[in-house]
């Protein structure tokens, strides 16, 4: 059984489609990049996975249970956890506190929720953060906090939007090794948004690519960089000549 199903997924906003007949399965283990131009209704796709936005028609099934109809936080409960382009913290709790949020959704003990929350800080290489307030830390590590705060539901499947945006290249090889971690070590199934083509051509088994509101392409990153339609719309072609031999 699949861990998610996604079966011919809608989502209209009035006049405009942003998600059109999109089928996407995923099996447990995997890790999926999710890319596209600008508007091609990925962040959608997730808002719609994740419970924040009702779908318009189709369907999505989560762990064998239909999720189509749930709310954000049922569906955190059942294992799904996603991070957002912009991470908004609270600024009055520091970065232990923040991750014990996010641990909540398992446990109502305090002591309980801190002692996860320091165990993650400490897998992910950020317990030196605890005590910082969020808004002290750099971009970079703010990221990484929120990497941290969606692992403390404990998700079966973690949904990564655009973690890397902003960040420097050795700040880009950070986070892909925190990527690598959760996906090999921790054993959480991944599918990320992502610009950045050397991380997700690095990092996934797979990718989807979006364009339109529609699915045009998906594959392994060897066959997804030589895809006509996925260069015309999205890659182009200095991005194939300066990268497209260069994925592993």
């Amino acid at each position: 059984m699949a861990l998610l199903e996604i079966h011919g997924l809608i989502k209209d906003f009035g006049g405009l489609r942003a998600n059109d007949d999109i089928s996407i399965t995923m099996e447990r283990g995997e890790l999926v990049g999710l890319i596209g131009p600008n508007g091609a209704g990925k962040t959608t796709l997730f808002n719609c996975v994740s419970g924040l936005h009702p779908v318009t028609s189709g369907r999505v099934m989560f762990d064998g249970q239909d999720i189509t109809d749930l709310k954000a936080h049922e569906v955190a409960r059942l294992g799904l956890a996603r991070t957002f382009q912009v991470y908004v913290a609270s600024g009055d709790l520091n970065v232990e506190e923040n991750v014990m949020v996010g641990c909540f959704m398992r446990t109502r003990s305090p002591s309980r929720a801190r002692a996860r929350a320091n165990e993650i800080l400490k897998d992910l290489n950020l317990h030196d953060l605890s005590e910082f307030r969020v808004s002290e830390l750099t971009v970079a590590a703010q990221k990484r906090v929120t990497m941290a705060t969606a692992l403390g539901s404990d998700p079966k499947l973690l949904l990564l939007d655009e973690v890397a945006a902003g960040l420097n290249p050795s700040e880009i090889e950070e986070i892909m090794a925190d990527i690598r971690h959760v996906h090999e070590d921790m054993g959480v199934t991944v599918m990320l948004i992502e610009h950045v083509m050397e991380l997700v051509m690095k990092v996934s088994d797979r990718v989807i690519v979006l364009d339109s509101g529609k699915k045009i392409a998906e594959g392994d990153p060897e066959t997804i960089v030589e895809d006509p339609r996925v260069i015309k719309a999205y890659l182009g072609e200095r991005y194939v000549r300066e990268h497209g031999g260069d994925i592993g």
